[in-house]
């Protein structure tokens, strides 16, 4: 697809939605259980309705402070379309993104990010900030976040938990 054609989005489906945070909730499993990782997957869904990218945290394992699970699945989805533009794009992701990954979405002209859990302390899609809704930006990337945003905060909780030795909630 060229990135100066209009992007064609997929209509917001509460059934489509869910199943692909139930994918990014998998992979956000992994991070936690075979890298310790922070527990946060992403998924990259094609203006078609494909999966081109998913990722997860990779940040303390790659040494590299850049690799949040929306850039590794960017990244991934960047590669699938040779191209660095996402149009028509919508990500998935288990946390609300941080500033750095918010820019990124907007950077590569996703329409869509739908998210888990609210972020307190980072985000950037409303929560703490809301990096991705400047109107000085030149595209707009929609927001849909709390899609099972109970198990996702709860998953995260008990990353933490775990890593403090308290009791599971």
């Amino acid at each position: 697809m060229d990135a100066r054609q209009p992007a064609r989005i997929l209509p917001a489906d509460p059934e489509v939605d869910e199943r692909h945070m139930r994918h990014a909730l998998q992979l956000a499993e992994r991070a936690g259980k075979e890298f310790d990782e922070i527990p946060v997957g992403a998924v990259v869904v094609s203006a078609e309705g494909k999966v081109i990218g998913e990722g997860w945290n990779r940040n303390i394992h790659d040494h590299d402070p850049s690799a949040h699970a929306e850039i590794m699945a960017l990244r991934q989805a960047g590669q699938a379309l040779s191209n660095h533009r996402l149009v028509g794009a919508t990500l998935y992701v288990t946390l609300e993104p941080c500033a750095m990954c918010a820019m990124a979405l907007v950077h590569a002209r996703v329409a869509r990010v739908v998210y888990g859990a609210d972020d307190p302390k980072t985000g950037a899609c409303g929560s703490v900030f809301d990096v991705i809704a400047d109107p000085r930006h030149n595209h707009r990337v929609q927001v849909q976040g709390g899609v099972l945003g109970e198990e996702a905060g709860r998953r995260l909780t008990n990353y933490f938990r775990a890593k403090r030795g308290k009791p599971l909630v």
